[in-house]
C-alpha cells in the first residue's frame, strides 16, 4: 500500500485514539478505553511502517502536525472546546509548516 496512505490512516487513528481518551474519562469507562488502546496500537503500527520508506522527521512533523490541529478542530465541534486567536494562529502555523515541508522540501521526496 501507498506509504501515504498508510501515513493518512495512521494520522486518522491517533485522532480517534486521543478523542477517545477524551471519551473514556481516565480510563474508567470501557468501551471508549478499549477504542483508544487500539487506535494508538494501529496509529504507531502503521507509522512504523512509514518509517521504513520516508525520513522520521518528515513523517512524525506531519503525523503530528495534522494530529493536533484536526484533534483542536474535533475537541471545539464535539467538546465545544473553542480555540482562542493565539492558539488558532498556532495551529495556522503548524499547517504552514507540514505545507513547506511537503511542497519545498526534498527530503521527504
Amino acid at each position: 500500500m501507498n506509504h501515504w496512505i498508510l501515513l493518512a490512516i495512521s494520522i486518522a487513528c491517533e485522532i480517534l485514539g486521543t478523542t477517545m481518551l477524551k471519551q473514556s474519562d481516565g480510563f474508567t469507562k470501557l468501551l471508549p478505553t478499549l477504542v483508544a488502546m487500539c487506535a494508538f496500537g494501529v496509529a504507531f503500527y502503521l507509522v512504523s511502517l512509514v518509517f521504513r520508506v520516508l525520513p522520521v522527521g518528515i513523517v512524525y512533523a506531519i503525523w503530528s502536525g495534522v494530529g493536533i490541529v484536526a484533534t483542536a478542530f474535533i475537541a471545539w465541534v464535539v467538546f465545544g472546546q473553542k480555540p482562542d486567536l493565539p492558539a488558532i494562529l498556532g495551529m495556522a502555523m503548524i499547517i504552514g509548516g507540514v505545507v513547506v515541508i511537503n511542497l519545498f522540501s526534498k527530503t521527504g521526496h
